[in-house]
């Protein structure tokens, strides 16, 4: 299984992130998956990658030019595709796995994983779909959510679009043994607007 990985590329962040990184790559390789990431040589993109290779997985690393040409590029991955922008690299990342988990991470990693699940809500997708909450990093994230729910500008059953593991081993075994559930529509089923 090709599971892709969307997390920061931050060298500055607390320890714990790592070791996160560090044992989901370690995991995804020992169960014989593949790591699709954004393929750059920095943060937990970095510490993934090598963790997953050490252990046996096959790593591809896609990567857009303006990244690429920084020299950010990580030189160890199995595949390397660099990408005109930014839009080519996140189809090319979906188009490539099977599976995606969020780790900690910036503007990119949320905007990265959220497509993905609208994407599902939309039924353009069955695939599942994980966020890591090391240390809650992703709970005032999920409070959103409920709010969203809770205000009907999204219906709770798509709470079943996404799965919030605590550790690495929870995200693997959900996707190992993952069972697509059916959504119905997107849209309510109430009144539009008053028409003159």
């Amino acid at each position: 299984m090709n599971i892709c990985v969307f997390c920061s590329s931050s060298n500055a962040i607390p320890e714990i992130y790592f070791e996160a990184a560090q044992e989901l790559g370690k995991l995804i390789g020992e169960n014989h998956h593949s790591l699709v990431y954004g393929g750059a040589s920095v943060g937990l993109m970095h510490t993934v990658a090598e963790s997953a290779r050490e252990a046996g997985a096959f790593s591809l690393g896609i990567i857009p030019e303006s990244i690429h040409n920084k020299k950010l590029s990580s030189p160890r991955d199995h595949e390397n595709i660099v990408t005109p922008n930014m839009r080519d690299r996140k189809y090319l990342m979906r188009k490539r796995s099977d599976a995606f988990i969020a780790l900690p991470g910036g503007f990119g990693t949320l905007e990265e994983i959220l497509e993905v699940i609208a994407l599902k809500q939309l039924q353009y997708h069955q695939k599942p779909v994980v966020f890591i909450n090391t240390d809650g990093f992703f709970n005032s994230l999920f409070d959103q959510f409920e709010r969203a729910y809770t205000e009907s500008f999204s219906k709770v059953d798509y709470k079943s679009t996404y799965f919030i593991a605590q550790n690495p081993a929870e995200a693997i075994s959900y996707i190992q043994n993952y069972k697509h559930v059916e959504l119905v529509t997107k849209w309510f089923d109430v009144p539009g607007p008053a028409r003159l």
